[in-house]
């Protein structure tokens, strides 16, 4: 009996577990472009034309190797619409009544599948090096989960960067040598551009007729869309890349967008990339004299480290999890997260960078954009949505924790022993945006003050009864203390005139 064999577009995987299970002989592969899954949040057009023309590349890859390939363009006139509706379409059509999967990485799209009436067999992914059942164990018992020591597993379970069960280097982390700056460069390459090719270019025309209101700048389109092309984003990145990817990864700069990064998420996380052979490129190049030590142990440790360790959170803590709002917040995510004007440079350059790229680095994510949305408390889900809307890279597994947990701390001290928050200090210390601001990242108070210094205060003062006596910002509060009475009335009234301004739709 034929059996349907589902590959989904964050799947682009050939030895995907569902194929690996699949008879080669009698099984038919069904992959869809459906609007359920383009439209559930209003994803970068950039995103969609990626996963597209990816998987029409893929399916063809598959024929290649001798497999029956069913597959729906969204403009198809038979078109379900949705995942569980196609297979239920093919399975007419074919005469199935089983399907093999391998698990999708969001909650919302395992329920979908296990509410079809068909027989599905659901098999874990495993191109991830954590089971749920070993992240689960490991978590048991624990009264904190905390990245650094999952790392230290995960080092241990791979092999990477160890000499027998001691660390290469004498540490498990250089994160301390990872912090500075960086001056701008004009000989300094971002990644390799694609070539354009007839499917991208049809995948582009469709992309802009059925979604021209999505934020987001379609054209020019640079990312790559199949393996070969992915492999060389990897190879330049080793190459010219990774050597000074350490010292500068928390750097940001106006104008220069990519800087040392690697810009591999998006394919690693739709798989035409797999973890190690992404992390044994970089430890080679290390081993070979190419790269410091710093530098390789940080970018192995944001893969093996924590992109598991988020994935573990996200099917650890359930469905509810995007839910989660800790601190209450409930004011609406302003229009300038969708291009609308601020004079707030640093926002400008996070924002604008992510409507031209679907990218934006971590630091940009977390404290920027992030920081803000925190400082100002916006509604978490409201904020989760547009992470998840508007890059290339974002699937709800990765984006959740990152969100709901690093950067908005609303699942409450889950992935986080604190909020990330910072005033304009340490932006003006990692980048050169505030040199051109509107604001003055000096004034603490007056109508040129920078609003992260304004917001800081009034954040940590509204939520004191939670955080003074976090041993880690019990200073914060020694230092806002000290500071005379008048000064903490104005900094407070200032930072509620701000809020005020911003929620009344005014241009802050």
């Amino acid at each position: 009996m034929v059996r349907l064999v589902l590959v989904l577009g964050d799947q682009l995987t050939p030895e995907i577990a569902a194929l690996r299970h699949a008879d080669k002989a009698r099984d038919v592969v069904v992959m869809a472009e459906v609007a359920a899954e383009a439209e559930y949040v209003p994803h970068h057009p950039k995103k969609i034309a990626f996963l597209f023309t990816a998987m029409r590349k893929f399916a063809a890859h598959l024929r290649e190797q001798g497999w029956q390939v069913a597959y729906t363009p969204l403009d198809d006139a038979d078109n379900a619409g949705s995942i569980p509706g196609e297979l239920l379409r093919r399975a007419s059509e074919f005469g199935a009544r089983a399907v093999l999967a391998t698990e999708p990485g969001e909650w919302r799209l395992i329920h979908a599948l296990q509410e079809v009436p068909l027989d599905l067999t659901l098999l874990p992914d495993d191109r991830f090096l954590c089971s749920h059942r070993e992240f689960s164990d490991w978590a048991e018992g624990r009264k904190a989960l905390r990245m650094e020591y999952f790392y230290r597993e995960m080092r241990r379970k791979t092999g990477l960067l160890m000499e027998g069960d001691k660390p290469v280097g004498g540490k498990w982390n250089f994160d301390h040598d990872n912090r500075k700056p960086a001056k701008a460069d004009l000989f300094r390459k971002g990644p390799p551009d694609a070539p354009g090719d007839p499917v991208l270019d049809d995948v582009l025309d469709l992309v802009e007729a059925r979604f021209p209101e999505n934020f987001g700048t379609l054209r020019p389109f640079s990312y790559q869309t199949d393996r070969a092309g992915a492999l060389l984003v990897l190879d330049h990145f080793i190459t010219h890349a990774l050597p000074d990817f350490g010292t500068y990864q928390d750097a940001m700069l106006e104008g220069d967008p990519y800087l040392y990064h690697a810009v591999i998420a998006l394919y690693l996380n739709a798989g035409l990339l797999s973890v190690l052979e992404i992390c044994k490129r970089a430890e080679a190049a290390y081993h070979a004299g190419d790269v410091p030590l710093n530098s390789v142990e940080g970018f192995i440790r944001q893969i093996i480290g924590w992109r598991e360790f988020v994935r573990g959170i996200y099917f650890l803590e359930g469905p509810d999890y995007v839910a989660r709002n800790a601190l209450n917040h409930e004011r609406h995510l302003p229009s300038l997260y969708w291009g609308g004007d601020t004079k707030m440079n640093c926002m400008a350059q996070a924002i604008g960078q992510t409507r031209d790229l679907a990218y934006a680095h971590h630091i940009q994510r977390l404290m920027v954009t992030g920081n803000f949305a925190l400082l100002a408390g916006i509604d978490p889900a409201q904020v989760h949505a547009w992470y998840l809307a508007v890059y290339a890279d974002a699937y709800e597994w990765v984006e959740a924790p990152n969100v709901i947990g690093m950067s908005q701390f609303a699942d409450g001290g889950v992935v986080g022993s604190k909020p990330y928050v910072s005033s304009g200090a340490y932006i003006d210390r990692m980048s050169d945006y505030c040199k051109s601001c509107h604001y003055r990242v000096k004034d603490k108070t007056g109508a040129r003050a920078c609003p992260f210094n304004l917001l800081y205060w009034h954040f940590l003062i509204r939520h004191r009864d939670r955080f003074q006596g976090n041993p880690r910002m019990a200073q914060m509060y020694r230092t806002f203390d000290k500071m005379d009475r008048a000064r903490r009335e104005t900094v407070l009234a200032e930072a509620e005139a701000f809020l005020d301004r911003m929620s009344r739709g005014a241009t802050v």
